[in-house]
């Protein structure tokens, strides 16, 4: 345990010194590949996503993923350090890009991934580093799904201290289109789409779903862009809007999408895609016991993940702290990391998944 504990923050020290920025994770692969091999495990790979499977295959057994990313956002401007140099303080914090989001819960979940699999577990094991998470990319978790063995459930390595996020809210951003008439601005003709584009906004701002999820809330519909006119002369027959949705496990994203529709008919309404959905675990899956029994509440986390794209039950937890995401000068506690391999392993060893 200490050892694979001081390995894993020296793992973590290694990739902030390697920038992967989404799309640009090719040398962080490379760490992760060449960590996993010292330990002897047989590692796969497609495009900067890195994966391997514990003790072989057993078509009769269920099968435990454990994921989380490598890739991070571009540092802001904001950042009084190299955001590409691990500094470790007096307490305990190590600054550096992706340290909080998501290299800790990485390391954590490689350490955990090497204790579980030096015994044969109830269950297949398979660790995934995925990358362009991100961005929700095309070319991250989605393309290595179909390689990989049936999965059963899956845990997603995130930080939110450790607390189980039994439910995450998936997106949809829809782009709308309001048509008029155009006409002369100084005769007063024509039917002004920007008129009829503000009665959508209202409809859509105060829209209110009947169904409100336990952890997540209520479906949340922001618009955040509009667009119109030509010129000051003319009045406009186009105004394009791009809304922002926050969909819940209370809805499908096809059923959100239709009764977003229902509400404006004078808008026509496109998804840039349905592909980010939301998710849940009931709060009596073993793994989600396990850890309200170590004292860790369940909640529902706004954040998307790689969850957003798993066809299966998943549960995101992992150390650090979401606020720190994205942020400059992140960090996270040395001392995160070590609860989290510790706890990671306690709750897995032997679980049913089932």
């Amino acid at each position: 345990m200490d050892e694979l504990f001081y390995n894993a923050v020296d793992l973590l020290k290694s990739l902030i010194a390697v920038p992967s920025v989404s799309r640009e994770e090719n040398a962080a692969a490379d760490v992760v590949v060449n960590f996993l091999m010292q330990y002897g495990c047989k590692v796969e790979r497609r495009g900067n996503n890195v994966w391997t499977i514990a003790n072989g295959y057993f078509s009769e057994k269920p099968t435990l993923l454990l994921n989380s990313h490598i890739d991070t956002v571009r540092p802001v401007a904001g950042w009084t350090r190299d955001p590409f140099t691990a500094e470790e303080d007096e307490d305990g914090r190590i600054y550096g890009l992706g340290s909080n989001d998501a290299g800790a819960s990485l390391v954590s979940l490689i350490a955990a991934y090497l204790l579980l699999s030096s015994k044969q577990q109830s269950y297949n094991l398979v660790f995934l580093a995925s990358c362009e998470e991100e961005v929700s990319g095309k070319g991250g978790i989605e393309s290595v799904l179909p390689l990989l063995p049936n999965i059963d459930f899956a845990v997603v390595g995130e930080p939110t201290g450790m607390r189980p996020a039994v439910a995450e809210k998936g997106l949809i951003v829809l782009d709308g289109v309001v048509t008029g008439i155009s006409g002369h601005a100084a005769r007063g003709e024509g039917v002004n789409a920007i008129y009829k584009a503000i009665g959508v906004v209202d409809a859509l701002r105060s829209l209110r779903f009947p169904v409100e999820s336990e952890y997540l809330g209520p479906v949340r519909v922001s618009v955040t862009q509009i667009e119109s006119g030509t010129q000051h002369n003319v009045v406009p027959d186009l105004c394009r809007i791009v809304a922002d949705v926050r969909t819940t496990d209370a809805y499908t994203n096809e059923q959100t999408l239709e009764l977003i529709r229902r509400a404006v008919p004078d808008c026509s309404l496109e998804p840039r895609s349905l592909r980010l959905r939301p998710s849940s675990v009931s709060v009596g899956h073993p793994v989600v016991q396990r850890l309200m029994f170590a004292g860790k509440e369940p909640f529902g986390s706004p954040t998307l993940s790689d969850q957003a794209l798993m066809p299966f039950l998943s549960v995101k937890f992992g150390p650090g702290d979401s606020v720190r995401s994205h942020t400059a000068d992140e960090f996270v506690y040395v001392a995160e990391i070590r609860e989290a391999i510790q706890l990671y392993s306690t709750v897995l060893d032997g679980v049913s998944l089932t």
